[in-house]
């Protein structure tokens, strides 16, 4: 794949993500149109299943929607409300100690930038690049697992680590597609292009593929 075809390949993406379920965060971004809500359930989202994470921000959006709620909640039941989103009791800490740095660092304002939003407790590039362009509407470039492994297969680049797909994408990519590029490679990396065996017959991007040309991948 070269840059030239990103417009062939991200309409025919986003037609595959149009017939199957959105992945978790998108959901929770256009079902609450809250950054701060966004900005939890990506937290929670970290190593766990969509179905898990799902039923963990339901159980947790009932009690808690702002920061002083968050703060409010004892850290006894804010475990068994995410429970059993991997690492809970981590994540717990993480949220319990949201509000009282936001409070610190950004007068209790949420920040909109990856940069600001790095400083804040259990959040890295992917959640933070995932909250700017979900939650607050703003082009970033959300690198996870599916991100890297797919524009790695398709030859977009070639990289060793997220990070540095994340730049390459910045300097490859045009900035009108960065908000929607995670949602579509999330959902097609679920239900198409896994880590084994991946779909490639019938794959509606594979004759832009680089790995299609190379023996088919069989683990």
């Amino acid at each position: 794949m070269t840059p030239a075809d990103i417009p062939a390949v991200n309409r025919r993406l986003k037609a595959a993500f149009h017939s199957v379920k959105a992945p978790i965060i998108d959901l929770v971004a256009i079902q609450t149109r809250d950054p701060f809500r966004v900005l939890l359930g990506t937290i929670l989202s970290a190593r766990t299943k969509d179905a898990c994470t799902a039923a963990a921000c339901e159980r947790l959006f009932r009690c808690v929607t702002t920061p002083e709620e968050l703060r409010r909640i004892p850290l006894e039941v804010l475990e068994k409300t995410i429970y059993p989103v991997g690492f809970y009791r981590d994540k717990a800490r993480h949220l319990k100690a949201l509000p009282d740095v936001l409070d610190t660092l950004f007068g209790g304002v949420l920040p909109d930038t990856v940069e600001a939003l790095c400083e804040l407790p259990g959040v890295g590039r992917k959640t933070a690049n995932l909250v700017v362009a979900l939650g607050f509407d703003k082009p970033a470039v959300c690198v996870d697992v599916h991100v890297h492994r797919i524009t790695n297969r398709l030859g977009l680049v070639h990289t060793q680590t997220p990070f540095d797909t994340e730049m390459a994408l910045r300097a490859t990519l045009p900035t009108r597609y960065w908000k929607t590029w995670n949602s579509y490679l999330v959902a097609f990396g679920q239900t198409r292009c896994g880590p084994r065996k991946p779909q490639c017959s019938g794959c509606p991007i594979a004759s832009y593929c680089d790995a299609c040309l190379e023996p088919p991948i069989t683990a």
